[in-house]
């Protein structure tokens, strides 16, 4: 089954949010839940980097796809 290729846009978008915003926010919540007793520090920042090593895998399979697509062209 081809899956369609996803818009240069809709990857740029979800390529910063994995590269910058995702470990940014995990970054920035385990200090403040270090320093303000915020509950729940390690599960929040391991759900984050879950969800953030997913989409790193998506892209990864969207980049593959686009490559072997420009070969068979």
């Amino acid at each position: 089954m081809k899956m369609p290729i996803l818009p240069d846009q809709h990857y740029n978008r979800l390529k910063w949010i994995a590269q910058v915003a995702l470990p940014a926010m995990g970054t920035f919540y385990f200090a403040v839940a270090g320093i303000w007793g915020l509950p729940y520090g390690e599960q929040i920042v391991g759900t984050i980097t879950a969800i953030d090593a997913f989409l790193g895998a998506l892209l990864g399979l969207s980049t593959m796809q686009y490559k072997k697509s420009l070969k068979e062209e």
